[in-house]
């Protein structure tokens, strides 16, 4: 729980850091690949952000480790890549969740 928490506020935090004058909302329940490696470098890494925060066991500590947030989003983005009519959320399972 405190590891979902801890994921929850790390994401909001990146995304308030990354916002723009334009508000911006990504569903992530219908997003494809193609989309999602076609969104802004700062939308995509707050993504990754919470995507990692989902796929994170509520047993694992609460670490960020940037070094592999940056190797999940380059294996997340080459999976895309791969795959741009696969859906987001599937892909994101196939390449980030453990």
């Amino acid at each position: 729980m405190l590891v979902k928490i801890a994921g929850a506020i790390l994401v909001a935090t990146a995304l308030l850091a990354a916002a723009s004058a334009d508000a911006q909302v990504v569903d992530l329940s219908t997003i494809k690949c193609k989309d999602f490696v076609e969104l802004p470098k700062e939308t995509v890494n707050a993504v990754t952000m919470w995507l990692d925060g989902y796929f994170t066991d509520e047993e694992d500590p609460a670490v960020v480790d940037l070094d592999k947030m940056r190797g999940k989003a380059e294996k997340l983005g080459a999976f895309c890549a791969a795959n741009p009519k696969m859906s987001l959320m599937t892909a994101a399972e196939n390449a980030m969740a453990k």
